[in-house]
């Protein structure tokens, strides 16, 4: 266990840094010191009072980066209640089903996605986001209370709210901080129950690391629903006093950097795709044109050209950082060998929800390419599950103060998650030498998008396969698109006089189309691809899915 209490790293962090700059909005303009955000907090403790609202009770949140956003994740771990971040992306459905497995007794939810849910026969109480509107209640006395939460506040406080007044119920570090859905679809959920220690560890690990100074700019533009964005950009940065600017709009390579201009961060948190996505639209079209591989193969004028190269790259990037850290899947490995050549200040970390979420870091001074850092020293232990963990690749299992209490309400799931020896297994091939972590491949399919957003292709196979005429799927990323490769139940179309190949594609279309509107905009299938023989698979029959895979 953490010395470090999680909740008073708040406390502190709030009274040092009262009147620095603490969280904004880049798009609305909302912005708020340590001060203000403290006393925003305390307004929510008092609401979630009279709402009657209890120390574990959960209460479930939804709705992009936003300021409002943050107040209400840091008020209800304050209060000692537990956290459900829910994706704004995630499908009505799925959104249901979490608020429904969860318990959560109070909703905070965006009014637009309101709207599209079906809850209205439940008893939660719904409050919309960034307004504080209250959207529904079954009891008067409930909505009589929520309109005197200024007065009630202006009583508690009649001197006006002071550093003093930051005193939060005390909250064992053994305790459920967040749970946090890898999924909302109906047999497929997994609430990963992150503890007070969990959360606790990564930041105290990250101080010492001096990863970020009070003062220092942070542009958040990572989903905060997820536990990398949230972790790093949210959590860690707010208990060091540093400025946050929550992005708030798309985050597309353009948008971006047009608000690297503006904030000019000293640390970028990212995932690969976006770095990818500059490389290929700024700096390939460069470097590959006759001229310029003629003169990159001069020692003297390449080394000229990597230089002003790396310095545009920075000056884009807002050229104020001191290095880019990149997580949540594998950085390619022709940018990562560019980005070397250059001498571009990047690493590459590891990890994953159930260990809140960080695995392995080494600061880019020490980082060694192809590598995604060094275990967390005095945090983490990790092993590889092989006769020879240098050379021979294994699946990577970790143990520490990171790893989450379980899974909720899911002992199987949780159980086939640990080895019996109590080593969570992270589902990652790979090799490590020293402490320090190369991965060689996946057993995981997750797809990672370049905003963050996770996509688990089992969940959309298995809606496939239950439509008409589908005996097997397989739904692979093919040029940043989702593609689902079909093998038709060829028997049941004989049988039903569907022999044509326009024909087979019409039903085809007819099941892209009902699936697509089922699914999140971020794991909608961009075509279907049928396949004339079976799939190969495992003597599990399970599909050989790297196979299908570029």
């Amino acid at each position: 266990m953490i010395e470090q209490n999680f909740i008073e790293l708040f406390e502190k962090s709030f009274r040092k840094n009262w009147d620095l700059p603490g969280l904004e909005d880049y798009q609305d303009g909302n912005s708020y010191t340590y001060g203000e955000l403290a006393a925003q907090i305390s307004k929510l403790h008092i609401l979630f009072k009279e709402f009657g609202i209890q120390k574990g009770d959960k209460v479930a949140l939804i709705g992009k980066n936003h300021t409002s956003w943050g107040i209400v994740f840091l008020g209800t771990i304050t209060y000692g209640a537990v956290i459900v971040p829910i994706l704004h992306e995630f499908n009505p459905e799925s959104m249901e089903n979490i608020i429904e497995h969860s318990e959560s007794k109070l909703v905070f939810i965006n009014g637009n996605i309101w709207n599209k849910l079906s809850i209205d026969n439940t008893n939660i109480n719904v409050i919309e986001i960034p307004t504080f509107e209250l959207l529904k209640t079954d009891s008067e006395e409930t909505s009589k209370k929520f309109l005197e939460i200024d007065k009630l506040f202006s009583e508690t406080y009649p001197n006006g709210f002071s550093k003093e007044d930051i005193k939060y119920p005390y909250v064992d570090n053994s305790e459920l901080a967040c749970l946090n859905y890898t999924s909302g679809t109906t047999g497929f959920s997994k609430g990963v129950m992150i503890s007070a220690n969990n959360y606790a560890s990564i930041l105290t690990w990250s101080h010492k690391q001096y990863i970020l100074l009070p003062g220092e700019r942070i542009l958040a533009f990572l989903p905060l629903a997820h536990t990398y964005g949230c972790a790093f950009d949210f959590l860690y940065a707010l208990s060091e006093g540093v400025h946050v600017t929550l992005l708030g709009i798309q985050p597309t390579p353009q948008n971006i950097i047009k608000a690297f201009a503006k904030i000019k961060p000293s640390l970028i948190i990212s995932v690969p795709l976006i770095l990818e996505k500059i490389y290929k639209k700024r700096i390939l079209p460069v470097i590959e044109t006759p001229k310029m591989r003629l003169l990159l193969k001069i020692p003297v004028i390449r080394e000229i050209i990597h230089k002003k190269i790396k310095e545009q790259l920075t000056t884009a990037l807002g050229g104020n950082f001191r290095e880019v850290i990149m997580g949540g899947a594998p950085l390619s490995r022709e940018v990562e060998d560019f980005f070397h050549k250059i001498k571009f200040p990047y690493t590459v970390g590891y990890g994953m929800t159930e260990c809140a979420p960080l695995i392995s870091y080494t600061n880019n001074t020490k980082y060694i390419p192809t590598s995604c850092g060094s275990v967390l020293d005095k945090v983490m232990d990790a092993r590889i599950d092989s006769p020879d963990g240098e050379n021979i690749p294994g699946e990577i299992q970790v143990k520490g103060e990171n790893v989450m209490m379980g899974y909720y309400k899911n002992p199987e799931a949780t159980k086939a998650t640990f080895t019996e020896d109590g080593w969570l297994k992270t589902g990652d091939f790979g090799i490590m030498k020293g402490k320090t972590i190369f991965i060689k491949g996946r057993i995981k399919t997750m797809i990672l998008r370049a905003n963050g957003q996770n996509i688990y292709p089992e969940e959309i196979e298995a809606k496939f396969n239950n439509l008409p005429y589908v005996q097997d799927s397989l739904v692979i990323d093919k040029d940043q698109k989702l593609i689902a490769l079909i093998y038709p139940d060829y028997a049941s179309l004989k049988e039903n006089d569907i022999n044509s190949p326009e024909a087979i594609d019409n039903v085809m279309k007819e099941n892209l189309d009902r699936i697509n509107n089922s699914l999140s905009r971020f794991e909608k299938i961009a075509y279907i691809e049928l396949m004339k023989n079976e799939f190969e698979k495992t003597p599990k029959h399970s599909i050989k899915r790297y196979l299908y895979q570029d």
